[in-house]
């Protein structure tokens, strides 16, 4: 019989078995013995006594992944639908335009750092079919405030994705209390660095921190743009992916708030909130100029 170890899938039988985890590790505690979780499809990080787990069988842990990948794939061909409306709508005008000006479209540059492998891979994959320009890094949740400022350094991205797993670990109190959370004061030190750097680069880097029950408001303080969870609910997996993608998306000129946002996430502002931020995607013609710089030139020359 399989005994509960590091790599066994596992739910709690205290709480009816609701989430499918992964056991990260073991640990001893007043003489008994701890098992620290990670969700597999939720960004969510618990402990429970061993005797309060039940290994899950192989097959329900492969069906709940494909659930995952369900929504993944389901996401991504929504995109793909709604690109070809847009672009049957709009693709002579901007053919005309690019025979003209020979503008062409640069998407904001992403920097994402997660603490699980997986969901790293599982980003990466997103951000590659989605075609953004996307840099994803598999960083420990409590080294991501040691590496993030090196980080930007190296790729001076647009968009910084700061995530993982997180929880609280007394539910329902101590919200106000940062060492009632598994992982948020890893977060916000990683933002702070963030903006450290953005201090002393003259950068604006837009942020999105945080993950399942994270401490939201002192995210928000610290220097993120978007954060979660405002309701201390668990968020999807897919949650820091749309925001990125809607900055990286979204033309300079535009400001962005969470009610442009709110209606793809699942939880919407439950899980998400944040005080908004400028998108990141830009024009640039044939000879570097912006297309505001062009446009000026040309109203000029009208009589």
């Amino acid at each position: 019989m399989d005994t509960i170890r590091k790599g066994i899938y596992v739910s709690r039988k205290s709480h009816n078995h609701d989430i499918i985890f992964l056991v990260d590790k073991i640990i001893v505690k007043n003489n008994k013995k701890i098992a620290i979780l990670t969700g597999i499809i939720e960004r969510v990080e618990a402990d429970s006594p061993v005797e309060d787990l039940e290994i899950v069988d192989k097959k329900n842990v492969r069906e709940t992944l494909k659930l995952l990948d369900k929504k993944i794939k389901d996401r991504l061909e929504n995109n793909l639908k709604n690109s070809k409306i847009k672009k049957n709508l709009f693709s002579r005008n901007v053919n005309l335009q690019r025979q003209i000006t020979g503008d062409r479209t640069i998407t904001g540059r992403i920097l994402h750092l997660d603490g699980d492998k997986k969901y790293s891979e599982k980003s990466y994959y997103y951000y590659k079919k989605t075609g953004l320009n996307a840099i994803v890094k598999n960083v420990p949740e409590y080294k991501q405030p040691k590496v993030v400022y090196n980080l930007l350094t190296i790729y001076k991205p647009d968009i910084l994705i700061i995530t993982g797993h997180d929880g609280m670990i007394k539910k329902n109190i101590g919200y106000n209390d940062i060492y009632n959370y598994r992982n948020s004061r890893h977060f916000i030190s990683a933002v702070k660095e963030a903006r450290r750097y953005d201090l002393e680069t003259n950068s604006n880097t837009v942020i999105f921190a945080g993950a399942c029950q994270s401490y939201f408001e002192a995210l928000i303080i610290a220097g993120a743009n978007f954060a979660s969870s405002p309701a201390r609910i668990l968020i999807d997996f897919l949650d820091p992916l749309i925001i990125a993608e809607k900055v990286a998306l979204t033309e300079k000129y535009k400001y962005i708030t969470i009610d442009d946002i709110a209606q793809d996430l699942r939880d919407g502002k439950r899980g998400v909130d944040g005080i908004g931020a400028n998108g990141k995607m830009t024009q640039i013609g044939i000879r570097g100029r912006s297309l505001k710089s062009r446009l000026a030139g040309i109203l000029r020359t009208v009589p």
